[in-house]
């Protein structure tokens, strides 16, 4: 499968309806970027259950800042909707397969209890720092 330009209206929809996104945060000026895009492409076709898409941070300029993307090109992987994994940086064709072999083999039972956990414990500090929880004895 070729890779899909996708802009900040269609990030959220693109992220909830598909179970495996890696997204190209890159720029036309970007040589690093121009030198990524081909192995992306490439590593693209040889895992048709992966929707790699790519983001221009150029005519995307507010969707790339709620992402924080401070440096391109920037690979984000999401999986069930979760990010899994956020690195800049071009990548070589081998590095490329590692991640998306790792996104794939992720136990996702384990990720989604790791993310509750978090937003558990993040809910619990925003309380004890509000006042409005008593804190543990």
């Amino acid at each position: 499968m070729a890779t899909l330009d996708i802009t900040g209206e269609q990030f959220a929809s693109t992220i909830e309806d598909n179970d495996i996104v890696l997204v190209d945060f890159w720029a036309e000026w970007c040589g690093p970027c121009k030198q990524f895009g081909p192995t992306y492409s490439a590593v693209s076709e040889k895992h048709p259950d992966v929707l790699f898409t790519k983001v221009d941070t150029e005519a995307e300029q507010q969707l790339a800042a709620e992402a924080g993307i401070s440096s391109i090109p920037t690979l984000m992987a999401f999986r069930e909707k979760v990010l899994v994994f956020s690195q800049p940086g071009a990548l070589n064709a081998q590095q490329l397969e590692q991640v998306v072999d790792a996104v794939k083999a992720l136990d996702m039972e384990e990720v989604h209890a790791h993310v509750a956990r978090q937003r558990e414990e993040a809910a619990a500090t925003a309380g004890r720092q509000d006042g409005t929880q008593i804190p543990d004895a």
